[in-house]
Parts: structure tokens; sequence; C-alpha cells
């Protein structure tokens, strides 16, 4: 009986053949995720061509790494975990400041404790996968402008949290952070957000 060919083998023997330095096998043990592996890391920097670069970092990773994957999880999720830090390190690597700080879009108080400003004091829609669904080039425009206004920290804790779907647990363990500083970081960048996109704002009706 003749073997299967690359694509069809067992995920577990792409991963021996590759680790074992068969440059076919690991062809095609990654072309199938290079979609989700790009679309993270560039939800991170907010660059295409800063994340085609961090992209080719983390192949060289994961490359280098594989022999030292023993098959605890799904390949996917071990690349995907990969290409999370590269993009996270790119972005610690970037010594650009933006002058808008992330303060600056934060919501004013008065003296009695009260919003200064109403109307960009709803809550940021709970349905994070709507700025997935936009249709207009326009629109998808002003959101990626408004993730780049982020700073680093609050962008990637954004991403992870509301675009990747991570829980707080796992974005604390795999940052290095308290979950109660994902948990602000993430609520600073949606009122950062919220301020900047005032489309996906839920409208608060007349009299209440």
């Amino acid at each position: 009986m003749p073997e299967p060919t690359l694509p069809n083998r067992p995920e577990a023997a792409l991963v021996q053949a590759a680790a074992g330095g068969d440059p076919a096998a690991f062809e095609a043990l990654v072309r199938p995720h290079l979609g989700m592996l790009f679309r993270v890391i560039e939800r991170i920097l907010g660059n295409e061509a800063e994340s085609q670069d961090a992209l080719q970092d983390a192949l060289l990773t994961l490359h280098r790494e594989l022999p030292g994957f023993h098959g605890a999880s799904k390949f996917s999720t071990w690349a995907y975990r990969i290409c999370v830090n590269q993009a996270l390190m790119a972005r610690r690597k970037r010594v650009r400041r933006r002058e808008d700080a992330i303060e600056d879009l934060m919501p004013r108080f008065g003296d009695d404790g009260h919003h200064m400003n109403e109307d960009t004091s709803l809550d940021w829609s709970e349905d994070a996968e709507a700025l997935m669904k936009v249709e207009h080039d326009e629109l998808k425009a002003r959101v990626r402008a408004g993730l780049d206004r982020l700073s680093d920290d609050q962008r990637a804790v954004f991403v992870l949290r509301d675009l990747e779907g991570w829980n707080t647990e796992e974005i604390a363990r795999h940052l290095g952070l308290t979950r109660e500083l994902v948990r602000q970081r993430v609520h600073r960048a949606r009122l950062a957000l919220r301020a900047l996109l005032p489309e996906f704002t839920p409208r608060v009706p007349e009299g209440r």
C-alpha cells in the first residue's frame, strides 16, 4: 500500500519528519495554518510589512524549536503561541512613541465625580467580533487606526482577550501579568476604542 502524500500524513508523522530536517514536511505542516498565524501577528502589530517580517522570524523559531515539540498540544496551538510571542517581542523593540497617549482618550470626570461627557461614557459593545465583521473599507481603516492608537501593552491584551478569545487567566499567565492588571488594560483599551469608534457604542434610548 503506497504511503499517503505529505499533506495527508498524520500530524505526528509530519512533525517527526520536519524535526529531522525534511523541508517538504515542514512546509506541509505549517502551510494550513499560515493564515491564522499571520492574522494574530498582524492584529498585534497593526503593520503588514512588520507582520510579514515577524511571521518569518516566527517560522524560523518554529523550525528551530520543533525537535522540542512533543505533541502535548496540537501543533497549531503551539505555533500560535510562538507567533504571539514573536509579535509581542517585535512591538517591544519599537522605539517610536505615540504622541497621542491613551490617557487623552479616557473619559473626563468633574469635581462631583460624574462624567463630563456623557456621550462617551456608554458601555463598550460586548460583541468584540463586530470589529471583524465591518463591511466597508473606510470603517475597517478606522478600526485599524483605533487599534494603532492603543499603547503596546493595551493593544496586546485587547487583541488576545477580545479578538482572539483568550480568557483573563490565559493572558495573565502568558504575559506574566496579574489578572487584575490584565483586566485594567483591557478596560482602558475598550474605553479608548469606544471614544474613537462611536459606531460600536450601543445607544442609550432617550429619557434614560
